[in-house]
């Protein structure tokens, strides 16, 4: 075997200067997006989304998951999964405080005795 034939056997590195520059664009994307005037949802989901595009990236790209095996994927992927869930699950609860529920002064003047 010579040099020439070891070349073309050894896999393709990513290009880690261009995924720097996408992480960094993202980044300055996330600053960008709190600036905007959006209702408080719109920049929360650009936020997680771009947040997960970054940790993909790294995961596939600096933590080399891209060149492992399937397996391998699989259970750096249920966490994220298990998290999903567990968030869309509490979201009720997260969602549901005093503000559905106004007190208002005439329910609480009926509380109180005024029979002095």
């Amino acid at each position: 075997m010579t040099g020439m034939e070891t070349a073309h056997e050894h896999k393709e590195h990513p290009k880690y200067m261009r995924i720097f520059w996408i992480l960094l664009i993202l980044t300055i994307a996330e600053v960008g997006v709190v600036y905007l005037k959006l209702p408080n949802v719109i920049p929360a989901l650009l936020l997680i989304g771009m947040a997960c595009t970054k940790a993909a990236f790294v995961a596939l790209y600096f933590m080399h998951l891209k060149f492992e095996q399937k397996t391998l994927t699989v259970i750096a992927l249920i966490p994220l999964i298990i998290c999903v869930f567990l968030v869309f699950m509490l979201l009720p609860d997260l969602m549901a405080d005093s503000r559905h529920h106004p007190v208002t002064a005439e329910a609480t003047s009926h509380d109180v005795d005024t029979s002095h």
